[in-house]
């Protein structure tokens, strides 16, 4: 499938954000045409979408899209079943009233709390009592969240997928000078290809701990993919790949598009 159109999200004032200065860069060598477009166009159905056309844009945005061409929203899937062995610490899923009765009761350590659905009421933060619950603001107690044990990570790194490649990886975090063991990266994405869970194209935050130890920090479906210093092909590839396959979703491709 190739595409005639590339819709970038962009509201036409201001600066323009960084993943849509790679996206244009990109699509200007593939020669296809880019077109921009607000939020509120795809609210109001202004947008006129299609099979053969691209489109880019922030979660919100994204999932406008899918609903308007019939494309089921992906389930978050932040730590991969099959990539539980990679996290070298306790994670769980909880709601906030859990946590907030059990730092009531005193019997909680400090743990990282963050939403575990698409809509993001709140940010991810360390939890170390009933003083932070401010942090969540009026988000139900009934919220659905993930829990992590606290653990220290020196360094922390973006590593950009398609099908089985490792196409880029990007530090953004602590000391750049602290490498990941790529060993351990690459036994994650052969893991995770062979479980025919994982989407086509990804992204997954690795961190290297205190201890040395390079664990996986969560998983990033590729659709709507934040980027640091990837270049512009790689990134373009990425998420085209991405969305042809959410297009595609009843004949899954076996093989990725090359650029």
């Amino acid at each position: 499938m190739s595409f005639t159109v590339a819709y970038l999200q962009y509201a036409g004032s201001g600066p323009m954000r960084h993943e849509e200065k790679l996206l244009t860069q990109g699509f200007a060598r593939l020669g296809v045409p880019v077109r921009h477009y607000s939020l509120k166009r795809i609210q109001r159905r202004q947008l006129a979408l299609g099979l053969g056309m691209f489109i880019a844009g922030d979660m919100a945005a994204m999932h406008g899209a899918m609903r308007r061409l019939g494309i089921p929203l992906p389930q978050p899937d932040d730590y991969p079943e099959v990539l539980r062995g990679f996290l070298g610490r306790k994670v769980w899923a909880s709601t906030l009233g859990e946590i907030e009765r059990s730092m009531d009761s005193g019997s909680s350590p400090p743990v990282f709390v963050k939403p575990a659905d698409r809509r993001k009421a709140f940010t991810g933060s360390v939890c170390y009592s009933e003083h932070d619950f401010a942090a969540w603001g009026n988000a139900s107690r009934r919220q659905r969240v993930w829990c992590s044990e606290v653990v220290s990570w020196v360094s922390e790194y973006r590593v950009y997928v398609i099908g089985q490649q490792i196409v880029a990886v990007d530090h953004y975090e602590g000391d750049k000078s602290i490498p990941l063991n790529m060993a351990t990266v690459e036994s994650a994405v052969t893991a995770y290809h062979r479980s025919g869970t994982a989407p086509i194209a990804y992204a997954m935050d690795f961190g290297v701990l205190a201890n040395g130890a390079t664990t996986l920090v969560e998983a990033n479906d590729g659709y709507a993919l934040g980027a640091y210093n990837i270049a512009a092909d790689q990134y373009t590839a990425l998420l085209v790949n991405r969305w042809r396959e959410l297009l595609t979703a009843e004949a899954r491709p076996t093989r990725p598009l090359s650029f």
